[in-house]
């Protein structure tokens, strides 16, 4: 998103009455363009590159919104899901069942037997998780294979990014059959080998703060897995590759980079034979595609000053930025200010603090952050949160979830225009949830 169309958007929002009054101090925004040519050019990336298959499944955690999963679909990309409520979103939003890969890594029977009716790709996380499949199986009326794709997740243990948390090829991480550890490896190929139904490995490094080449390391990792797996077994029985996703972002400034090509072309050159036509490919990119094409946007509504250091106090905080709040050093977010009518504020910085509405000091969007100095009514862009942001709203303090807008250039040339994509929450939702219709319950 450029600054220009930023601050065009902004200026709309609040001239349209997105922003404003009682009702709407926090609104969130997603650029239609941005995420359209966010999809494009991660399928021209890889078409540059590679003649075979590729479904490009978006990880549905990073973004769980139906109207987003809609307009992917349109751009021709699938859905990974992690939970029977992000199935449930994605089947909303028209996704074809072939073009859905389950990843849970604790996955229930019932949600194992729904994929397996449904036709959904999936990838087992463990031994266990093989054999209920198995069983699974045993239990199809005619005894055949699954007619959705089974693989398994293996864990190329490269290790870790600057963000542990989201490093996901560590010795000890929770995701997948670790193969460096001892037997493991001989394990997955006797276990392919004694189960023809198994064709696709997966795998999944990490995403912020790895580099491409790390992320190319567990790929080359697998790619080599499958290649011995199928000299094993005399034919191709592993038909496809699940790379993951995880493209890092850049949170620092306008500029998106990595590209989705400079990644493709770290795989050409670190994984020979990768993309020669002989493997289908999976990527499950999610933050990439949506976090520079979506803002939060909040009234200041108090300006103050404590211990001499000016404090805005505005209605996002936790609630839509929560990796923030709670983790600033690994999750810090751009700010960019307006005055009361959303035209960007000019002026020196001031060194402020901008914090947000929960109960709890360390609600902070930005701490001794240099801004131009913030007045009551004033309105605060939180750039980049178009992924794990506001469209994973955090409950605390029982705050609504704001309202999500995408937003879009007039063809005549008449501004911006707003489609709304998530209503905000009501006071009755809040009620209903949290067990307005028992309240005698514990009497």
């Amino acid at each position: 998103m450029t600054p220009d169309r930023r601050d065009q958007a902004v200026r709309a929002a609040v001239e349209q009455g997105l922003l404003g009054g009682d009702t709407e101090p926090v609104v969130a925004l997603l650029d239609i363009a941005g995420i359209r040519a966010g999809a494009a050019s991660l399928r021209t990336a890889f078409q540059q590159v590679t003649d075979a298959p590729v479904l490009h499944a978006f990880a549905v955690k990073a973004a769980p919104l139906v109207g987003v999963l809609r307009l992917l679909g349109r751009e021709g990309l699938g859905a990974e899901v992690a939970s029977p409520g992000e199935l449930a979103l994605a089947r909303a939003a028209g996704i074809a069942p072939d073009r859905i890969v389950l990843d849970s890594p604790a996955k229930t029977p019932g949600e194992l037997r729904a994929a397996l009716d449904l036709g959904i790709a999936v990838n087992a996380d463990n031994a266990q998780e093989i054999d209920r499949i198995e069983t699974l199986i045993g239990a199809l009326a005619d005894g055949t294979a699954p007619a959705a794709p089974m693989g398994l997740r293996v864990n190329a243990q490269i290790g870790a990014g600057t963000i542990g948390a989201l490093s996901t090829a560590t010795a000890t991480s929770k995701f997948g059959v670790g193969l460096r550890d001892e037997r493991a490896r001989d394990w997955v190929v006797r276990t392919f080998l004694d189960r023809p139904w198994l064709t696709r490995l997966h795998t999944h490094s990490g995403s912020q703060g790895l580099p491409l080449e790390l992320m190319a390391a567990g790929v080359r990792t697998v790619y080599e897995l499958a290649e011995e797996i199928n000299a094993a077994a005399g034919r191709q029985q592993v038909d496809t590759l699940d790379i993951g996703g995880g493209l890092p972002v850049n949170f620092a400034t306008d500029e998106e980079t990595p590209r989705f090509a400079d990644y493709a072309q770290v795989l050409d050159r670190e994984v020979p034979g990768l993309f020669d036509g002989r493997y289908g490919l999976v990527t499950e990119f999610g933050r990439a595609l949506t976090a520079k094409h979506g803002m939060v946007l909040a009234r200041v509504e108090y300006a103050k000053r404590t211990g001499g250091r000016p404090i805005a106090l505005t209605h996002a905080g936790a609630q839509v930025a929560t990796r923030t709040v709670y983790a600033p050093g690994a999750w810090p977010v751009r700010i960019a200010a307006y005055d009361d009518k959303g035209h960007a504020r000019t002026g020196p910085d001031v060194v402020q603090d901008i914090a947000g509405p929960a109960c709890f000091a360390g609600d902070l969007l930005a701490e001794a952050r240099g801004l131009p100095l913030l007045e009551q009514g004033d309105v605060v862009a939180a750039l980049d949160t178009g992924a794990y942001y506001f469209t994973s709203h955090y409950a605390y303090n029982s705050l609504v979830r704001p309202a999500v807008y995408g937003f879009r250039e007039e063809a005549d040339g008449g501004g911006i225009a707003f489609t709304l994509v998530r209503d905000a929450q009501t006071m009755e939702e809040i009620v209903a949830e949290s067990g307005g219709a028992h309240p005698d319950a514990l009497l």
